[in-house]
């Protein structure tokens, strides 16, 4: 199917705008480290039905040795430490200033596969990712509410958000190239396996089990985490490892960092935030260089 993979990172951001909202009422209610490890959890349970379902087997015990390495080092990378740092830097600069630097995910990734695997970029693949980081930057500085983007940014957070981005980049990289051809979703079984045992620790070292074991009992928290599962780290990591499965990881990342922009509309109507009109200049813009990604070069 022609453009199998750009459809399925379209999807993914999709996924992605209704899990960010989930885990946003989730968050506010228990936190994000509760979030993360309860989210996999239940992510796993999701998947791994699914890939009884596709494959007969529970777990992803046919996976090769090259599987299991680059997928567990793109988990570290990308939902450990990546989201880790992500979210640390959330709480420094807000999310909003933090989403801006994600927009570094695609060169980012560009690089890394061209480093990695060779892959190249057509003309149009260039100019559409340059509309679409320059679309998110404007659409995402156009909000007044929070921290103002000034040169006194904390540099902390700043490395932090910087940390985020590179781990995304690179664990999007890295999946790809350990995955192949493997099943997309036998390699994200893997991924979370990998990504429970490091928030593991992390809950662990932090000491907060018995804030986990208690989310049971905050019904708008769990059911937000639920919903979250579902559309996050079972759909929404599976169809982007589909999409750079069919698709280079700098197009595939570009598209799927167009979720502050989608967003924008369901969070004006759930949440009342409010909207500008760089916000909508924005959009316009990212969307149209998301269309020159199906355009052949």
């Amino acid at each position: 199917m022609q453009y199998y993979g750009e459809i399925a990172a379209v999807a993914t951001t999709i996924f992605w705008t209704v899990t960010s909202l989930a885990f946003e009422v989730a968050s506010k209610k228990v936190g994000s480290l509760v979030v993360n490890l309860t989210r996999l959890f239940l992510a796993f349970i999701l998947v791994s039905l699914v890939a009884y379902y596709q494959r007969g087997i529970w777990f992803p015990t046919d996976a090769s040795s090259h599987a299991w390495l680059w997928l567990s080092l793109s988990s570290v990378i990308g939902f450990i430490i990546g989201d880790f740092c992500l979210f640390k830097a959330f709480a420094i600069m807000s999310s909003r200033i933090s989403q801006l630097f994600m927009t570094l995910v695609p060169p980012l990734a560009a690089v890394t596969g061209w480093i990695m695997m060779g892959e190249g970029m057509s003309f149009f693949n260039f100019i559409g990712m340059g509309l679409t980081i320059v679309g998110i930057i404007v659409a995402v500085t156009g909000r007044k509410n929070g921290n103002k983007i000034t040169g006194k940014l904390p540099l902390y957070g700043i490395l932090l958000a910087i940390a985020g981005a590179v781990g995304q980049a690179v664990g999007l990289v890295f999946s790809k190239y350990g995955m192949g051809d493997y099943n997309a979703f036998a390699a994200t079984q893997i991924r979370i396996i990998v990504g429970l045992v490091g928030f593991g620790i992390i809950t662990a070292i932090a000491q907060r089990w018995k804030e986990v074991y208690a989310v049971r009992k905050d019904k708008v928290a769990l059911r937000g985490i639920l919903i979250g599962s579902v559309f996050g780290p079972f759909l929404g990591v599976s169809t982007s490892l589909i999409a750079v499965q069919n698709t280079s990881a700098a197009v595939a990342s570009t598209i799927m960092a167009t979720v502050p922009i989608l967003i924008i509309l369901p969070s004006v109507i759930l949440f009342k935030h409010k909207v500008t009109w760089r916000e909508v200049a924005g959009a316009v813009v990212s969307v149209a260089g998301i269309v020159l990604f199906f355009m052949k070069s």
